[in-house]
This record gives structure tokens, sequence and C-alpha cells, in this order.
């Protein structure tokens, strides 16, 4: 997947993890937030920590009909979290 336009031009970039359910957000080359894209209910939901402090940034009761949608979903919500 590549960056979201608001991520890029902050040069931010999208990395993904060992598991294929997580995506790191890289910013000054460091990982900043992990995404991980879960199971939920016949849906998907969308965990977003901060790798620094562990701190979720998610609401977790939000749910998104496939994988993909919730990735970018999580996306969004770090976005408006960050206030960008």
């Amino acid at each position: 997947m590549n960056a979201p336009d608001w991520l890029a031009a902050r040069s931010g970039t999208l990395k993904p993890g060992v598991r294929p359910e997580t995506t790191f957000v890289i910013l000054e080359a460091q990982p900043l937030y992990k995404l991980e894209v879960r199971p939920a209910v016949g849906k998907f939901a969308c965990s977003v920590s901060n790798t620094l402090n562990g701190k979720r940034l998610d609401d977790p009761a939000v749910t998104y009909p496939t994988a993909d949608a919730a990735l970018t979903g999580g996306l969004d919500q770090l976005r408006a979290k960050l206030g960008w």
C-alpha cells in the first residue's frame, strides 16, 4: 500500500510488519505508529497504537467491511488524532 497524500506530504511512508496484518507508519526514519488489522465479528477493525508508549489512538468500536478498508480507516483515524 502506498502512503496517503497527507502522510507523504510530511515525508512519511508505510512499511509492512513481519505479520501480514501489521503496517508501520514511518516518520523521520522511525516507526512511530503501528496499525494492526484484526477480524471483528464478520468484519474488520484496525488497532492504531503509538510505538513509543503503546497508547491506542483508534476507536475500538469502529469496524469495516474488508481488511483493506480497515487499514484505510485506521490511517484516517490516525490522521484525525494527529490533526493533519
